[in-house]
């Protein structure tokens, strides 16, 4: 005679009882990264987005290609395949508006321009770029016509004065715009195909683009000058950045310099991502540092931790991937589907400002914890996607 096991009895709850610590173990272990077994919240610079996203803001109509942070107000610019910008407020995760004027598909959205009149930029399949003014409901204050072909990206050029602005175009060029006035003023020539992408250098002196030619390079923003080419992806390179100072440590490390670079130098190491499903790190000079590998799908976006420990990548596999450049660029971490199709972009919410402005228009971001204005990292992240949503993952 068999004597039946109690579903009630000692050993059954034991069972249980193992069971839901081993759960709770592995969601404490998932959740951790291995340079900070802490609890979160506790390193600003140590923090990595995790799954759920706090806000998941849907309303466009066609997939998401851009996302960008108000330099001081807790505001979120997107931009769709739609035609339409969509303003939210990331913190509290509601539409404030919509703005409509490009006639086809908006490639990209930026903030800057003078520090006193904040404007928006994007740029459109439509040909143009337009500049918005959000302190007067985001009315359209110039158009920007000059490129042969679909604009596929924006951006401020940081400065004092914030006075120009540079773009990327599907015509092969790249073109510096004067805010104030609109006019272009310097057209660069050198990439053999569509042009994905540029992004300037903190101080503004540098430019890095990228495209289909499969290369990116390093212009002199002030001369247009052809600095440095990077070869060696073998696919369209979708993304390019310039790594932040704070990163120069741990990417010597990678480069096997002893001493890192200065942090008051703006271009040292740079980051790329492709359609051949890889990221490379390179210095300056285009000498190939690493290749990173992981994702199963083209690298669509690229962003450096504001701490320099992290480098992390948004790609049409739905994750973002954060990769420990204090461990040799290991994938350390990986947040699976954080969009339920393509992740087309990501943008770091910028360093709480130091001080307040005067005018309090709009609500400030939130007030940042003594330790986080230390390093001064928001750990806000945003990413947008083909499922038509923008998600922003925070801490």
């Amino acid at each position: 005679m068999t004597a039946k096991l109690d579903a009630n009895g000692p050993v059954h709850t034991q069972i249980m009882e193992l069971e839901s610590r081993i759960t709770s173990l592995q969601n404490e272990l998932d959740s951790t990264t291995p340079t900070s077994l802490i609890r979160k919240n506790a390193d600003p610079t140590s923090w990595l987005p995790r799954a759920p996203a706090r806000h998941n803001l849907a309303g466009h109509r066609n997939p998401v290609t851009s996302v960008a942070f108000h330099p001081v107000f807790s505001v979120l610019a997107s931009g769709a395949e739609d035609s339409t910008i969509k303003i939210w407020d990331w913190e509290m995760g509601e539409l404030e508006q919509t703005v409509k004027g490009h006639t086809k598909a908006v490639l990209d959205v930026d903030f800057g321009g003078p520090k006193a009149a904040i404007l928006l930029a994007s740029c459109s399949s439509d040909l143009t770029i337009k500049l918005w003014d959000p302190a007067n409901e985001y009315k359209n204050i110039r158009t920007l016509t000059g490129h042969d072909h679909s604009v596929s990206a924006v951006r401020f050029i940081p400065s004092a004065a914030g006075e120009y602005l540079v773009s990327a175009s599907r015509d092969k060029t790249l073109r510096i715009w004067e805010v104030a006035t609109g006019y272009c003023i310097k057209t660069i020539q050198g990439h053999a195909d569509w042009i994905r992408d540029v992004s300037p250098s903190f101080d503004g002196r540098w430019l890095l683009s990228a495209g289909n030619d499969q290369t990116a390079r390093l212009w002199d923003a002030s001369t247009a000058e052809h600095k440095a080419t990077f070869i060696g992806h073998e696919h369209v390179i979708e993304c390019g950045v310039f790594a932040s100072p704070a990163a120069y440590p741990y990417l010597a490390q990678i480069a096997g310099i002893k001493k890192p670079p200065p942090a008051t130098s703006s271009a040292e190491f740079i980051a790329t991502g492709s359609r051949d499903k890889t990221i490379r790190l390179w210095d300056v000079r285009g000498t190939l540092l690493k290749t990173l590998t992981g994702h199963d799908n083209w690298v669509r976006g690229l962003v450096f931790h504001p701490g320099g420990k992290y480098l992390l990548s948004a790609s049409d596999d739905k994750t973002i991937r954060c990769w420990d450049l204090t461990q040799d660029g290991r994938c350390v971490k990986t947040v699976e589907d954080a969009h339920s199709h393509f992740v087309s972009c990501i943008r770091w919410a910028p360093a709480p400002a130091k001080e307040l402005p005067v005018n309090g228009e709009p609500k400030l971001n939130g007030t940042p914890n003594k330790d986080a204005a230390k390093v001064n990292v928001r750990c806000v992240i945003a990413t947008g996607s083909v499922d038509m949503s923008v998600r922003v993952f925070a801490s």
